[in-house]
């Protein structure tokens, strides 16, 4: 079985929207549910744009991100993005590692895994 094959089952969401309602109700809404439900044998939710200024903003948000991440999914931050914002200290408080995504991104997609952009 060839690499493309062996992580068809691996899904990288790549969050770049500051939108709440996208967040709420797509995002975190599937992120939550996805590896209890069985339908990824591994997950990667990646945070990058707006969608890391937005998350420190909003407690709610937070604590939904700590839910996803207790659940198996791993997560990450774009650090040009929170670097760019200043929010260095946050996102190693929320113990999301900030690193980069493009490099990330590119060896996941290279290597079969699905990929939801929002």
């Amino acid at each position: 079985m060839n690499g493309w094959e062996a992580n068809k089952n691996k899904l990288l969401i790549l969050w770049s929207s500051g939108d709440i309602e996208v967040a709420n109700k797509m995002v975190l809404m599937y992120g939550g549910v996805m590896m209890a439900r069985g339908y990824w044998d591994e997950a990667v939710l990646m945070i990058w744009g707006p969608s890391v200024k937005l998350l420190c903003e909003n407690q709610t948000l937070i604590q939904k991100v700590d839910e996803i991440k207790a659940s198996g999914v791993s997560v990450c931050a774009c650090i040009a993005c929170v670097d760019d914002y200043g929010l260095r200290e946050r996102y190693e408080a929320m113990g999301i590692d900030a690193i980069h995504t493009g490099a990330v991104m590119t060896e996941l997609l290279k290597d079969g895994w699905r990929c939801v952009t929002l």
